[in-house]
């Protein structure tokens, strides 16, 4: 038996679980193995409730990673199906603007003929702050667009798909480099403010900042002051600290800013489903299990 803790999926998950002959319930207090959603496998933790493994049908597991909470059960997360998803997204977003789409439509709206002139991608330098799966998918497409890809991870390692990466530390030095910073970065301790006034100063005016990760690592204020001082050229934010977004944040009026209500890369059952029950697999076989995450590190 397997819990389902889900307020949008429900159905879907049991119908596709059915498939595979699992049979599933919404009581946690008498399932190991709960399919959740984190926000409600957290709220179930508190309520004593105790699993042998959680299966975050997100990739991101911050609800999970409070300090309140037991960490005595294995956590799995979704992987390496939101790569093309976060790429389409990031790749619309700097394509619209290089190509002024929103300008023309405007201009058809008024019967205009407008042409203006653009830039291309190519020989632009992105840095990717977080060389994961979905990074290295993001440089691949950036690559191809003859972009220089640059990244940045907690040591500096080399990743295939990156002229080169820098560490954490080296931020800075890597994003005074950049036409475009993508962040990928998960919510951490080590990861909160980490996009700060110190950080946007070193970057050039004309430079963009999309934030796909995760809403802690922003420093709203010296965000909206960037913007709004043209310290920076524009930025894409799809993920908030509180979300819904309040009505009242001035983030909503802020200049060259453009807001999306987390809709970057959403998880499908289908897809979530096909590796959970790969996953169940190998721990009915009592073999390890895929895409753990490290409770400590929070990825």
């Amino acid at each position: 038996m397997i819990c389902i803790l889900s307020q949008r999926h429900f159905e879907r998950y049991k119908k596709r679980l059915a498939l595979h002959n699992i049979d599933v319930c919404d009581d946690p207090s008498c399932c190991d193995i709960w399919l959740a959603e984190p926000a409600l496998a957290a709220k179930a933790l508190r309520q004593r409730h105790q699993p042998e493994w959680i299966a975050s049908v997100y990739a991101g597991v911050d609800a999970l990673i409070a300090a309140d909470l037991p960490r005595n059960y294995q956590l799995t997360n979704i992987r390496q199906v939101f790569g093309p998803l976060m790429t389409q997204y990031v790749f619309a977003h700097l394509l619209s603007r290089m190509r002024h789409l929103p300008r023309y439509v405007e201009a058809q709206r008024q019967q205009l003929w407008q042409p203006k002139g653009y830039d291309s991608l190519a020989n632009q330098t992105m840095v990717i702050v977080g060389t994961g799966n979905i990074g290295q998918q993001i440089a691949t497409v950036a690559t191809a667009f003859g972009m220089q890809v640059i990244g940045v991870n907690t040591d500096g390692r080399d990743i295939s798909g990156f002229e080169r990466c820098f560490a954490t530390t080296q931020l800075h030095e890597a994003m005074s480099c950049a036409d475009v910073v993508v962040s990928i970065l998960p919510s951490t301790t080590h990861t909160t403010a980490l996009f700060n006034q110190h950080s946007f100063a070193t970057m050039q005016p004309h430079a963009g900042f999309i934030n796909v990760g995760r809403g802690n690592s922003v420093d709203i204020d010296a965000l909206i002051t960037a913007l709004t001082t043209q310290q920076l050229g524009f930025a894409v934010l799809d993920v908030f600290e509180q979300e819904p977004l309040p009505a009242d944040s001035p983030l909503w009026h802020c200049p060259n800013l453009t807001i999306t209500p987390h809709v970057a890369a959403a998880s499908f059952p289908e897809q979530v489903v096909g590796q959970f029950v790969e996953n169940l697999q190998r721990y009915q076989q009592q073999q390890p299990l895929q895409h753990l995450v490290d409770l400590n590190k929070g990825y």
